[in-house]
């Protein structure tokens, strides 16, 4: 072997000259003999490869498992991406590229790009966090270089129970961890490139931002939509919290595990019903994902509807005073209901239990207590509940109807109680069935038979069963609309009910028994007891230090060990006060943030009129699905009231939603073993659950069809599987590790490139390989193959040659594509488009500068330290970042070329690709040219040739030995 040996460098041959021969890779050497590097300070990997004249070998087994033959060698770092982007990061930082000026021309236009910014938690990012980060810095530097003034923060939302959980397990005190994780998830997304700018950085928990917090909570205060009520509560006694209700799981807390028990508690409120119409009404006009949409809207829950109401009866049958009130949806079905069911927490159970029934129900009562309201009305459970001896009269005709308490219904929606009509309603009949009460079919269904008490009908229909002369009602033979107004105007004239419009929206729970909180500014005088603002001139109310923050276990909060500050005066009157103790949840600093990055330096307001006017509403918000509803929800309601008392200019906060998909982690393997510690195939009729679950790592695992099978036994199958990134998997990726073997430009690029953006997709760290060669030769395109000791020399290998039309076509092609895909998110076809216009420009002669510059400023979005680089080495001296991004040419885009048909003596032998217009001389040159045609004319003598224009080139041979050259 010479030492200009061709060498394998992944799909991209090139010549490493000046190699000495023991350098080369022979197929003597193995991994146990280690090849002497040519490249000083690089690593080497091995790789098998069928390329051509590169010979295959075997090799011994390392670490007790079979490897295969390697006999080809790649540079580990391809291209020195560890000094360039640690030399942008740099630029970027002391040069403040991104900064957005406090003043902007507000005659350009504006982007404001937004992430749902993080919570900074002490185990710092994983590889699924950039995902969302990545594609708002694409869109925001695609913007600055279309000439737009972008607005692109970032700021940590870091009030919470984790870290008081974290402070009460180890004694540090939460502010010193919350700005530790800071520190580190800051530092983490700088290495990723993220053109943020950071001079608008903030943090939820530092006084100077929950100030303008406290004083929209004093805005709300004041207008009646902050207030006090006694209300069921998930009360955690271990954590020492209310908890919301998706913080409880199958009765305990998300976070730690512990018991929750509901509880009725004085709490703060916020009256989000009150906009429950607008927030409905004005989702219309966004361009949010139809389903994130339709999630606010169920939960919202607005239904029309009537309110009626059943008497109790006493021991004797005869009414009392007392009525239970239910809303339904369905007075249509009035006549079917044969009996009532009120939730545990009802007003009026104690009053209307009857003795005997007294135990049972305050037993249920506690049983329930322990459910949180999603595990409660959770349609698959099965349905329980207590008889609590005592009946109702259905005021449509008169009947009894027995009272249960049931657990499913919920005294936060509507009444706190239902008519149950088990022939119309699923769970209303799987409850009758189960505690065998009569059902009555009142709406006719040729579908269904009212003979089957397990079929139940929801649907519309004719009514029927439903007069009474004693009541006067009668809505039998009416259509299950007609009947429905019938009955409402009947209650109504009569004073069995009215006409109601309900929603599913509850008012917000907005206290926590926490310390890691914004305080709520509120004070309660001592005399009286009664509730009143803090001055704002006297904002912020900031935190006292506390060193002990553990749970009283009395329910009051950790701030009530706060002597000192909780006894205060008030300002205004000077009568001796305390403070409120307990906290905002967590939602409240999040609820408003992406207002404060417009102008987070005001001292004077929340944020300047003229500053918001202008890059108000948000212009596209990224985050996971997780928040579509609450969060979403929470923050609109803000906007709306902000904008009734003139502090916004927009009725919404947020013009785009995207919600990205989800990185699980990389595909595990599990495998069963029985008692006897023999595995068990994974389709075996015996139950898997039975056996022990085995994870087999991938290298004892092959493809076999359809199914994944053990290699030393193939007949047992396993199965495949992705999980959601978590420590407690072991399955979670440091981006950190990724960019120290692959560069941020890599992890960046194979992020977009995994899948389209809004889908979930599976990590697969070699697959990172693939857009980390794309990046190596494209590097190599514009710098040129390395030196011979590995390193790169200064400058570029792109001439100034003007680009021929094919090369034009190429890159506008290519201009095209990837702006279009960007502009609609569709960032990985964008990157393929990029791919496609590489592997073309390694078969031209030459690199022009004018295709090679704006191609490097199309990839600066996705690779932007890369692109720098390369814009620097081609002789700019100011960053990228500010340059006009490409515009396709469409004289370019056209397709002036047509594929033309070639025969030799009469018969179609191939195709060439020529210009319209072409002439016959041209078109047989290209004929000549091509390699399936040419084994046809070489040496052949040409008779004649037949041209028509466009459709067909026809070359007749001559049989003489006259030869042609096509050469």
């Amino acid at each position: 072997m010479s030492s200009h040996q061709i060498l394998q460098f992944r799909s991209d041959p090139f010549v490493l000259s000046h190699c000495c021969p023991h350098t080369l890779l022979t197929s003597s050497l193995t991994l146990h003999s280690p090849l002497k590097q040519p490249f000083p300070g690089l690593r080497f990997r091995w790789r098998r490869s069928n390329h051509t004249g590169v010979r295959n070998s075997t090799t011994p087994e390392s670490h007790g498992s079979k490897k295969e033959a390697l006999t080809s060698i790649e540079l580990k770092r391809v291209y020195p991406f560890h000094e360039i982007e640690r030399k942008w990061q740099r630029y970027w930082e002391d040069n403040r590229t991104f900064r957005t000026p406090d003043d902007v021309d507000t005659s350009k236009p504006k982007f404001y790009v937004l992430d749902m910014f993080p919570y900074p938690s002490g185990a710092g990012l994983h590889v699924g966090h950039p995902l969302g980060y990545t594609a708002t810095d694409i869109l925001a530097r695609l913007r600055r270089m279309q000439g737009y003034n972008v607005l692109h923060p970032m700021g940590w939302d870091a009030f919470g129970l984790p870290a008081e959980q974290y402070a009460i397990e180890t004694g540090t005190h939460p502010k010193t961890t919350t700005l530790k994780n800071i520190d580190r998830f800051r530092l983490q997304l700088k290495s990723l490139g993220f053109s943020y700018d950071w001079d608008r950085e903030l943090s939820t928990t530092e006084p100077d931002y929950y100030k303008w917090t406290q004083w929209i909570f004093l805005q709300l205060y004041k207008r009646g939509l902050a207030y006090q009520a006694e209300v069921p509560v998930n009360w955690c006694p271990a954590l020492g919290t209310v908890l919301a209700n998706e913080e409880v799981v199958d009765g305990v807390s998300e976070r730690g595990g512990h018991p929750v028990i509901r509880k009725p508690m004085r709490q703060w409120m916020l009256k989000i019903t009150a906009y429950a119409d607008r927030l409905l009404e004005d989702l219309d006009d966004l361009e949010w994902p139809e389903s994130i949409k339709e999630m606010q809207r169920n939960w919202i829950g607005r239904s029309e509807g009537a309110e009626l109401n059943f008497s109790i009866l006493d021991g004797k049958g005869q009414e009392t005073d007392k009525k239970i009130t239910v809303y339904t949806t369905r007075p249509d079905t009035l006549f079917g209901a044969t009996y009532m069911v009120v939730a545990p927490e009802h007003h009026l159970l104690s009053y209307f239990v009857t003795s005997d029934q007294k135990q049972q129900v305050e037993e249920y009562k506690d049983f329930a207590s322990r459910k949180s309201d999603l595990e409660r009305t959770e349609l698959q459970k099965e349905k329980t509940g207590v008889f609590t001896g005592c009946y109702a009269k259905n005021p449509a005709n008169g009947d009894a109807v027995p009272i249960w308490v049931a657990d499913y219904v919920l005294a936060s929606y509507g009444t706190g109680a239902i008519m149950a009509v088990p022939a119309h309603d699923t769970r209303d009949n799987e409850f009758a069935l189960k505690y065998n009460i009569p059902i009555k079919w009142v709406v006719k269904n040729e579908a269904a038979s009212c003979d089957d008490a397990k079929q139940v009908y929801p649907g519309l229909g004719m009514i029927e069963n439903s007069s009474s002369l004693e009541t006067g009602l009668d809505i039998n033979q009416l259509s299950s609309k007609e009947a429905a107004l019938k009955v409402t105007e009947w209650a109504e004239r009569t004073g069995n009910g009215n006409k109601k419009v309900n929603y599913k929206l509850r008012d917000w729970l907005f206290a926590r028994q926490r310390y890691w909180g914004e305080p709520i500014p509120i004070l309660i005088l001592d005399e009286s007891g009664e509730t009143i603002a803090v001055s704002e001139s006297e904002l912020p109310l900031t935190l006292p230090e506390l060193n002990d923050f553990t749970p009283t276990g009395t329910g009051e909060p950790p701030l009530s060990k706060a002597v000192s500050w909780v006894n205060t005066v008030d300002s205004t009157t000077e009568k001796p006060a305390k403070r409120e103790t307990s906290t905002m949840p967590q939602w409240a600093g999040s609820c408003w943030y992406y207002l404060r990055f417009m102008d987070p330096k005001n001292t004077e307001a929340l944020v300047d009129k003229e500053k918001e006017k202008y890059w108000s509403p948000v212009d596209v918000y990224v985050g996971g699905a997780e928040h579509a509803v609450l969060h979403l929800l929470y923050s609109r309601f803000w906007h709306k009231v902000l904008y009734d008392i003139g502090v916004v200019s927009t009725k919404e906060p947020f013009k785009c939603v995207i919600n990205q998909g989800i990185i699980l982690g990389e595909v595990q393997y599990t495998a069963w073993k029985d008692q006897e510690g023999n595995y068990v195939t994974a389709d075996t009729e015996e139950r898997l659950n039975e056996h022990q679950q085995v994870t087999i790592p991938e290298e004892r695992v092959m493809k076999s069809g359809d199914h994944f099978v053990l290699k030393e036994e193939p007949s047992i199958r396993l199965i495949p599987r992705a999980y959601k990134m978590s420590k407690s998997r072991g399955n979670v990726v440091n981006p950190d590790d990724v960019v120290l073997e692959y560069g941020a430009d890599s992890l960046r690029l194979y992020e977009m490139f995994m899948g389209p953006f809004r889908d979930s997709k599976t990590w697969n760290t070699s697959g990172i390989e693939g857009v980390h060669r794309f990046l190596a030769r494209t590097w190599r395109l514009v710098i040129g193959l390395p030196q011979s000791d590995g390193s790169f020399k200064d400058g570029t290998i792109v001439t100034d040659d003007e680009p021929t039309l094919e090369q034009l076509r190429t890159l506008h092609k290519c201009i095209a594509k990837v702006t279009e895909e960007i502009e609609s998110t569709r960032f990985n076809t964008g990157i393929s488009g990029m791919m496609e216009f590489v592997n073309a420009a390694y078969k031209w002669n030459n690199q022009p500068r004018g295709i090679i510059e704006p191609f490097v400023l199309l990839l600066s979005p996705y690779a932007p330290h890369m692109a720098e680089e390369l814009w620097s080495r081609l002789g700019h001296l100011n960053s990228l970042a500010y340059e006009s991004y490409p515009k396709a040419n469409p004289d370019y885009l056209k397709n002036t070329t047509i594929v033309l048909p070639v025969q030799i003596n009469g018969k179609t032998r191939g195709t060439i690709e020529v210009e319209e217009g072409c002439s016959e001389d041209d078109a047989f040159v290209l004929a000549s040219q091509e390699e399936k045609l040419r084994k046809y004319l070489d040496g052949q003598s040409i008779k004649k040739r037949i041209y028509v224009p466009g459709k067909i080139l026809n070359v007749i041979l001559d049989r003489t030995n006259v030869k042609v050259t096509t050469k």
